[in-house]
């Protein structure tokens, strides 16, 4: 979604809208699929959603598909703890030329809702963003719902502090760097690409019939999973070289002009 479908203000683009009746017209399945939360992205797309809409959210780790579960992966309660205890860890330790603190915070991702303990409000309007449903709490590590997904954002570079603090769990779970500010913990079998290969096969759908848009490295199993695989313009290197196709970027409407293109539909003006 973001960084390929939505434009950049972070909003659905006008066209998306048509175009999505005529693919719901050609009996063409869209699914959104995003490192956002389920209720987010519900809300984008509710207006045009009769019920039957797939979406693949928390990156990969919950899929639902009319308000019915597909599929979830949850994490053990005790990697979402040791990953808030670290992150805390890291938040109180100094670091970097200035001699300054991590400025990050943990959002704990469950099922029924995410979870913050910071409640700042720089923090809480990134947190916003990407999870509709959030609760302020005093312990994320009492949290009581199925943990999906623990994501970490750091309003410095990521994958340059958060990464490497969480780097002793590489060896059992995915650690991925989803943005230049944010980092997303989940089971080492959850990722978009899982998701969007069980869809294929609970829709008899093949790679070949299969189109996907990345722009990040939470992106990279997807490409894997279609034929039609686009890295968008300005795409991170390693999307750049893992998708077989690229389309323009998110701020020139990139997704709706190729699919336009590839369906033989005429441009939008």
């Amino acid at each position: 979604m973001d960084g390929t479908l939505l434009d950049a203000d972070g909003r659905v683009p006008d066209e998306v809208w048509p175009l999505l009746a005529e693919l719901d017209r050609r009996g063409i399945v869209f699914c959104p699929a995003s490192g956002r939360q389920y209720a987010t992205l519900a809300a984008q797309f509710a207006a045009v959603d009769d019920g039957g809409m797939v979406y693949v959210a928390e990156n990969g780790t919950y899929v639902v598909r009319g308000g019915t579960e597909l599929s979830s992966d949850v994490l053990d309660p005790a990697v979402a703890s040791w990953i808030v205890k670290s992150i805390r860890r890291l938040a109180d330790e100094t670091g970097g030329a200035d001699g300054a603190a991590a400025d990050v915070g943990v959002v704990v991702c469950g099922k029924r809702s995410a979870y913050v303990e910071r409640s700042d409000e720089a923090f809480m309007t990134e947190v916003r963003k990407y999870y509709r449903d959030h609760r302020v709490v005093d312990d994320l590590t009492a949290v009581d719902d199925d943990v999906i997904k623990v994501a970490v954002f750091d309003f410095g570079r990521a994958e340059r502090t958060v990464a490497p603090a969480l780097a002793d769990l590489t060896a059992t779970h995915q650690v991925v760097v989803s943005g230049e500010h944010w980092v997303d913990v989940m089971n080492r079998t959850a990722n978009k690409g899982v998701a969007v290969r069980g869809l294929q096969r609970e829709l008899g759908i093949t790679p070949a019939q299969t189109m996907v848009f990345g722009d990040y490295l939470n992106d990279l199993e997807m490409l894997d999973a279609a034929e039609w695989s686009y890295a968008m313009e300005g795409a991170h290197p390693d999307v750049l070289r893992r998708a077989r196709h690229r389309a323009p970027a998110h701020t020139e409407n990139g997704v709706v002009r190729t699919v336009r293109a590839v369906l033989g539909l005429p441009a939008q003006v």
